[in-house]
């Protein structure tokens, strides 16, 4: 019975204790949109998988307590890499709310379907077709080679090599925050040169409600430039996806 338990039941439980943490708090996966049948499902055919395809030998005596640590340790390497992946995933969140609140649309706030969050209206329209983009170009299969690399890099059963999984949070966090500011550039360099434009109209007609005439403006270039951003997704998740697979596939 502890043979049978040793080298198949608690291999299994381990795994899948990675990959539902992983699936629970990781971007689209866990998102509330997608039923909890398809997670649970999702989780145990990954978990079979990679027992298949990583056996491993946990020895033939494993006492109860040092089980309960390494179903610990997989928990944390499950969100740790699930908050990795979120992190890097909300740069377009962020680009979507620094153009929001230039556009004065930082009060309007609505339910997004994606996060199901309450969010800004045009950082949901930004994440939204940011998510189809990134499915349509090998997101999910991304998001499933961060679990397969996971296998090697920090071994099922071992402890969780916490400086290096801190270093790699630290990581994505600092590139939510670029590559956020490098979607929002263009929309900021636009509303800078707007606001020189309505700084000059003020000089020359004090009599002019600059706030109230600029509130139409700042909501007509919002526009233009969320429209002309949406041929850049595409180009902008291919070089979040590689990003993505630089860090966690090496």
């Amino acid at each position: 019975m502890m043979d049978i338990w040793a080298f198949l039941a608690l291999p299994f439980v381990l795994r899948l204790t990675r990959v539902s943490a992983f699936i629970a708090a990781a971007p689209i996966l866990g998102s509330p949109a997608v039923p909890a049948v398809v997670k649970v499902g999702l989780a145990m055919l990954l978990a079979v998988f990679f027992n298949i395809v990583f056996p491993i030998n946990l020895g033939l005596e494993i006492p109860p307590l040092t089980a309960g640590l390494m179903v610990v340790g997989e928990v944390i390497v499950g969100l740790a890499l699930a908050l990795v992946a979120r992190l890097v995933y909300m740069a377009v969140q962020q680009g979507g709310m620094i153009l929001a609140q230039q556009m004065g649309l930082s009060d309007a706030e609505a339910i997004d379907p994606v996060s199901g969050e309450q969010n800004e209206s045009i950082a949901s329209f930004l994440e939204t077709v940011f998510a189809i983009l990134f499915l349509a170009g090998g997101g999910f299969q991304l998001l499933i080679s961060v679990l397969a690399r996971s296998q090697s890099a920090f071994p099922t059963g071992g402890m969780p090599d916490v400086p290096m999984l801190t270093r790699a949070i630290v990581t994505s966090g600092s590139a939510m925050l670029l590559l956020g500011l490098k979607l929002a550039a263009p929309a900021l360099a636009a509303f800078l040169v707007l606001a020189v434009v309505l700084a000059i109209l003020s000089r020359i007609l004090p009599d002019m409600n600059i706030l109230m005439e600029s509130y139409p403006l700042r909501l007509a270039l919002g526009l233009v430039m969320a429209a002309a951003m949406m041929p850049l997704m595409g180009q902008f998740t291919a070089d979040l996806a590689a990003w993505m697979s630089r860090a966690f596939t090496g």
